[in-house]
């Protein structure tokens, strides 16, 4: 019978159950993540940590012993952390007062401009409005108040997973190169030792290479923001190019959100003129970002076409969300390194 079949037919067959195959394992790969999630995002944060910090322990390590240049590293990047944040706190709160008649002001020219053509919204509309969204509050009281009670509770577990990801760091940055070799030792038959240690140092290249260079992405989009938006006399500037910042992680999705809630914060404050300003900067951000920076910044870790970055941020958002959003490029980045170190393997 199957001498009867045509070719084609064999070969769509023999690759349809080995796709179906893969699909289950990855399928039961991605529910173990989900089940322990928390722990999964550690150690991706930890992973991120060590990209970053390891070659400033290894430099320190030069002239200081190794357990030293380590806890300098950790303990100075996040002392700049906290000196950032608390910044941006001053900041807001300088402005607090000043940002509060601003957005008084903006509020009554939004409705102004909402009154004209083309939208021609009448005051009794807007009143309508505002008075479905008081009794809305008033009538989900309770489902806001648990919801704010459960976003404590994410609180706890966001403080859980960053003292987990900091103390796996330690250990990564320490001496992640034996913590590997024991693993490989440990898990693996002897004869595929070789092969896969060559594919982990492949992978690894490819996901340190991405993390700094998609922080040096991020670092550069911050800071034309800021400066933009500094010029433009944009209220909360600072706080608005650290939120660029992290968006940026996302790739081509997050730049024009973080841009997008500028937008609507030039407008409150500054009028349509400076939120027109800002759009025209979300579209020269993106071309500069997509055409410049990426290809880049981001060519010696790997390069994706577009198309697969935005079908990975898609799926990736729509299985775990945000953080979905900003582990799908890497993960891909990664499978993509090790299926290349794979083909390229001596048999």
């Amino acid at each position: 019978m199957a001498e009867r079949t045509v070719p084609w037919l064999r070969i769509t067959a023999a690759y349809a159950w080995r796709l179906i195959l893969v699909g289950i394992v990855v399928y039961g790969v991605f529910s173990i993540l989900g089940s322990f999630q928390l722990i999964a995002v550690a150690l991706f944060l930890a992973l991120v940590v060590t990209s970053v910090l390891r070659p400033v322990a290894d430099l320190l390590s030069r002239v200081l012993p190794r357990p030293l240049s380590v806890a300098v590293a950790l303990v100075g990047s996040l002392l700049l952390l906290l000196a950032l944040l608390a910044l941006v706190g001053n900041t807001v709160a300088d402005e607090w007062p000043r940002l509060v008649d601003d957005f008084r002001g903006g509020v009554h020219r939004i409705q102004d401009w909402l009154q004209r053509p083309p939208f021609r919204l009448g005051p009794g509309k807007l009143s309508d409005l505002q008075n479905q969204l008081t009794r809305y509050v008033t009538a989900h009281r309770s489902a806001l108040l648990s919801s704010a009670v459960n976003e404590f509770g994410r609180v706890v577990e966001v403080v859980t997973g960053g003292a987990l990801a900091l103390f796996a760091s330690v250990f990564f940055i320490h001496s992640g190169e034996h913590l590997w070799a024991w693993a490989r030792d440990q898990l693996l038959p002897s004869g595929a030792r070789g092969s896969w240690d060559r594919v982990g140092r492949a992978a690894w290249r490819t996901f340190a290479g991405y993390t700094r260079g998609i922080i040096i992405v991020a670092a550069t989009n911050a800071v034309l923001v800021g400066v933009a938006l500094l010029v433009l006399r944009v209220p909360l500037a600072l706080p608005l190019a650290l939120l660029e910042f992290f968006a940026a992680f996302v790739p081509l999705v997050g730049s024009p959100v973080a841009l997008g809630v500028a937008t609507i914060v030039a407008l409150a404050g500054r009028g349509p003129i400076t939120a027109a300003a800002v759009l025209v900067l979300i579209v020269v951000i993106g071309q500069l970002e997509g055409h410049v920076l990426h290809p880049l910044v981001l060519s010696w870790a790997v390069r994706l076409h577009p198309l697969v970055v935005a079908v990975s941020v898609i799926a990736g958002s729509i299985v775990s969300g945000v953080i979905g959003a900003v582990v799908a490029v890497p993960l891909v980045s990664v499978v993509w390194s090790v299926l290349k170190a794979l083909r390229a393997t001596p048999r």
